[in-house]
């Protein structure tokens, strides 16, 4: 893959180690600082490690979209999303990676505009963090668990991972899901929103933004947005050879269960698990949107039982 050339002439890597040991249920596990150096700035990751002396599976977790940290939190809310599956895998005997993505708290530095970031430098990240753990002699396979915008993130990025698992991952490029989410403004608003979004899709810049659609469309984000509107998950996830489990919760107000039916068409070799009643965050919730979005801000609920026991199946299978 032409890209991945590019990246691996990149990227610099580095450990900086700080060991913190604690106890997560019955099973001892081990936390380390991890930093991914690149020629733009430095990504902090946390390594959590069972406490076991053989060698184990390794899975790389990487983030939605928006100012998500390693933890999968933002500023606003936090709900400690991916800590807590990383801790639940790791009573499993699976370690974890996570880590904050560039631009995102320990990671800020790694950005120093908006108008700098591309869709391919959270690509570059996730490969370079993929190499850190193939080179690591503690870990017998890699693994990369991909979470809704992290879903297409880990496609290209992991085609030279042991298996692939997407959560919450969209089915459709995303110029399409954004046109799918402008669908209940009113007529005037996708009137002038469709057409610039169609310019993005052909890699042109609008100069001419009108005010009303600036804060999703403003100058400074359209590099972005063109760079990641070129990638479809249906063609990415068709060319990985690896095993695929593709996860969707019913309840997920965020991604739609037709996103998992895409992206499995697409890989006939892939398992398709739904859910019931998991959310975006990966807690089970049977209320309405509030009640559903309240758990956007509650750390002390636990992550579903039956995506901790299925990933752990597919990942610890031979």
């Amino acid at each position: 893959m032409k890209i991945m050339k590019t990246f691996s002439l990149l990227i610099l890597l580095s450990i900086n180690i700080l060991t913190v040991k604690g106890s997560i249920g019955d099973t001892t596990t081990v936390e380390t600082d991890i930093t991914l150096r690149t020629i733009t700035g430095e990504i902090s990751g946390t390594l959590t490690i069972p406490g076991r002396s053989c060698r184990m599976p390794v899975a790389l977790i990487i983030a939605g979209s928006g100012p998500t940290d390693r933890d999968g939190n933002n500023p606003v809310m936090k709900n400690n999303s991916l800590k807590i599956l990383a801790h639940e895998l790791a009573k499993n005997g699976i370690a974890l990676l996570r880590y904050d993505k560039r631009g995102i708290a320990a990671s800020k530095a790694a950005v120093k505009s908006e108008a700098d970031l591309r869709f391919d430098d959270y690509v570059s990240d996730a490969y370079g963090w993929l190499q850190i753990l193939k080179n690591d002699d503690r870990f017998s396979e890699v693994i990369v668990i991909g979470h809704s915008e992290g879903s297409l993130i880990g496609m290209l990025a992991g085609t030279s991972a042991d298996k692939f698992i997407s959560i919450a991952g969209f089915g459709q490029s995303a110029d399409l899901i954004l046109k799918e989410q402008l669908g209940p403004q009113p007529k005037e608003v996708k009137d002038l929103s469709f057409p610039i979004i169609d310019s993005l899709k052909n890699g042109n810049i609008v100069d001419s933004v009108p005010p009303i659609l600036n804060s999703l469309f403003r100058q400074s984000v359209q590099p972005y947005m063109i760079s990641w509107f070129r990638y479809d998950p249906r063609v990415e996830i068709s060319r990985l050879s690896v095993p695929i489990l593709i996860i969707q919760g019913t309840n997920d107000i965020q991604v739609g269960v037709e996103n998992a039916r895409q992206l499995s068409d697409a890989n006939p070799d892939a398992e398709m698990l739904l859910i019931n009643n998991m959310n975006h965050i990966f807690r089970i919730t049977e209320g309405d949107r509030m009640a559903n979005l309240a758990t956007y801000s509650n750390i002390n609920l636990p992550v579903s039982e039956e995506l901790v026991s299925s990933v752990t199946s597919f990942i610890l299978r031979d």
